[in-house]
């Protein structure tokens, strides 16, 4: 859109000059280059940069002068207490970015000489580096390329003297040597060796806040993600997909309540992977799981995993909860391969009393829910009998699904069970687990995320934040831990479909459902995302991902024993050398055949200083003609008339515009090089 702009303006005679054009050209490139940076500048450096950008605009406009340095000084420094004031630092990546951009926006007013252009231009490659430490999708590098092609156009628009190119021609040569950078760019990414931990990472990356579970649970935080479309995880299984009621994806195992909050029982952060009686009733299913970063120590798996998973640099182990726990935070996107079992025997042989940590609660809060399970346990003997009371209770009586429940008092089961009634997962779980233990039955809750959607395109299932679920678990004496999904009582179409099954996406404040009233549009929409997301998972996977043991193995795939870094350097200078001389002979040639006409002209050059009249360095052809002329040389008339033209000549091929009716560049160049030839012969 900014270079159509520029392109109009260009083509309204009179109104731009070059040096204007090409100013605001060059304007418009550093806006390209600051864009990505407005989401995490400050508000203030924002406003400031907007101001400067328009002053030099309306400067560039008017034909103004320049501001003095007085003016621009106190400007900056208030501009740099603003940035010590923001951060408190001069240091670290926030504020040196935001430092770069204010000095690009300020270097836009102080540009006197060549090299402030260039020192412009220099600075903005830099600050486009400096963008992918906060944005690395696919949009992003597309702003980047684009903002690179406009950075060239704008300096070689600086570049050229005399006749210049339109600017579609110039943007055409800025693209053209990004197509030849290509090659060599690819050859580095592949081959060049690479570090352990995301290129653009920096330390303290990690304590960003990221959205996603938390390792404790209250009656409120899992509902605040059922919202949130942002991707939990991808998952690529090897087999058969298990059936959509089977895909619980098990996380954070909580069995210390205090009464609203559920944390982790103490004994899961001990020592190292403890040994666990499990039994498994069908076979393994194997997959690959894409996590995207958490900020946390939890590995999600299909509900049983078999055993921990592996990730570099960090060492994993499965608590006796059977959650995978990593050992360091997950600050960045890790994939991992993961077995699993959806049917098992867990812990049957235990005895009940090895079960009391799991039915520990705190004295003296909810004693109505105390009286109602007193009640149920001495109506139903068994501990089978009483999960199935409860959830025959929830199925009876008037419970709802909610995503906007009421609030919750001192004794929030009592006002859940006995007057709301209304919640999301963590309610029903919570209230489930917490009726268990009053009646002497081991229980716990499970958080994770439940379901998952296959991409159609490209075979991976993607989890969703808005698939967070929470359920319990409860140790039944013979069997073990048996998993009970209260939600699935009051809303089982949440299990056995989707959220939007029990409430449909509302548009307009909940005037119309999308699903219900536009399903031809929902199912063009949905094949639209679903090509986006299988686009943005392959550039995930194969170049965001590309990590130091991928490089690894795609070396030895190609028949080399170890991909280690002398090896690689080895592969990259060679194929490198060997890419650069490819790219390079076309233009060789080309350049070649394009400078016939200079040597035509360094021909002439020559031959006139072998005659005592030699060209000085300073002088171009129109001087060094006029030179000629006004000098007495002993040449005969005809000879003299030739000299004249010849120079005038490869003046009019050097500097002129083009003539008319001879747009093509190779019938002109063809054309200009038979007459330059036959007039340096007549003027020998």
């Amino acid at each position: 859109m900014s270079t159509g702009i520029v392109a109009s303006l260009l083509r309204a005679h009179g109104v731009l000059p070059r040096d204007k054009a090409d100013t605001l050209l060059l304007m418009l490139a550093c806006v390209l280059v600051m864009a990505p940076h407005v989401t995490h500048l400050p508000w203030w450096a924002t406003v400031l940069c907007c101001a400067l950008l328009a002053w030099r605009a309306w400067i560039t406009a008017r034909g103004r002068r320049m501001p003095p340095r007085w003016v621009l000084a106190p400007i900056s420094c208030v501009a740099m207490v603003g940035v010590f004031l923001s951060y408190g630092t001069f240091l670290g990546r926030e504020a040196g970015v935001t430092m770069l951009v204010l000095l690009m926006a300020f270097k836009l007013l102080e540009m006197r000489a060549r090299r402030d252009l260039f020192v412009v231009v220099f600075l903005g490659f830099f600050l486009l580096l400096t963008s992918f430490f906060y944005s690395q999708t696919i949009l992003s590098a597309l702003l980047v390329l684009c903002a690179v092609a406009a950075m060239l156009t704008a300096q070689l628009s600086f570049q050229f003297t005399g006749n210049v190119p339109g600017l579609r021609k110039r943007a055409a040569l800025a693209a053209r040597i990004l197509g030849l950078a290509l090659p060599l760019t690819l050859v580095l990414f592949v081959l060049f060796p690479r570090i352990q931990g995301p290129l653009w990472g920096m330390p303290g990356a990690a304590s960003r806040p990221h959205t996603g579970l938390s390792d404790s649970m209250s009656l409120d935080n899992i509902s605040t993600l059922a919202l949130s479309g942002e991707v939990a995880f991808r998952v690529k299984f090897a087999g058969d997909v298990p059936p959509k009621s089977k895909l619980y994806w098990r996380g954070p195992v909580l069995g210390d309540f205090n009464g609203k909050t559920w944390r982790g029982l103490q004994m899961r952060r001990g020592g190292g992977t403890l040994k666990v009686a499990m039994r498994r009733r069908s076979a393994p299913i194997r997959y690959q799981v894409t996590l995207e970063p958490t900020g946390r120590t939890s590995l999600f798996a299909l509900d049983l995993p078999l055993l921990a998973t592996e990730l570099e640099n960090n060492p994993t182990r499965l608590a006796a909860d059977l959650q995978i726990v990593a050992r360091d935070a997950i600050s960045e996107r890790v994939r991992y391969e993961a077995v699993s079992s959806v049917d098992y025997d867990l812990e049957a042989d235990q005895s009940l009393e090895a079960m009391r940590q799991w039915m520990a609660l705190p004295a003296g809060q909810n004693p109505q829910t105390r009286a109602l399970t007193a009640d149920l346990r001495q109506r139903e003997r068994s501990p089978e009998r009483m999960v199935s009371a409860v959830l025959r209770m929830f199925r009876a009586q008037n419970f709802r699904y909610t995503l906007s429940p009421p609030a919750l008092g001192a004794n929030p089961i009592d006002d859940f069970l006995l007057s709301t009634r209304a919640g999301f997962c963590e309610h029903y779980a919570s209230a489930f687990v917490v009726m268990m233990r009053m009646m002497e039955i081991p229980a716990r809750v499970v958080t994770g995320y439940q379901g998952g959607e296959i991409n159609p395109v490209d075979g991976y299932m993607t989890v969703r934040q808005s698939d967070a679920h929470a359920w319990a678990e409860v140790w039944l004496a013979g069997r073990g831990w048996v998993r009970i999904d209260p939600t699935a009582a009051i809303a089982p179409d949440r299990v056995e479909q989707n959220l939007e099954s029990v409430i449909p996406p509302q548009l307009l404040g909940g005037l119309f459902t999308l699903d219900q009233q536009h399903g031809a549009l929902s199912s063009v929409l949905d094949q639209v995302r679903q090509n986006w997301e299988a686009v943005n998972n392959d550039w995930n996977q194969w170049v965001l991902d590309y990590t130091p043991t991928r490089q690894r193995n795609f070396i030895q795939s190609l028949g080399f024993r170890n991909g280690d870094w002398q090896t690689l350097t080895l592969l990259m200078v060679t194929i490198g050398i060997a890419v650069m001389t490819i790219v390079a002979l076309p233009l060789v040639r080309h350049w070649q055949q394009r400078d016939r006409v200079e040597a035509l002209y360094a021909a002439f050059c020559n031959n006139l200083a072998q005659r005592g009249f030699p060209r000085a360095v300073h002088e171009g052809p129109r001087a060094f003609r006029e030179r000629l002329l006004a000098s007495e040389l002993p040449l005969q008339p005809a000879k003299l008339a030739a000299m004249r033209s010849f120079l005038e000549l490869y003046e009019e091929a050097r500097y002129a515009p083009a003539r008319p009716g001879l747009s093509d560049r190779s019938r002109r160049s063809t054309i200009l090089f038979t007459e330059l030839k036959i007039l340096f012969a007549h003027s020998r």
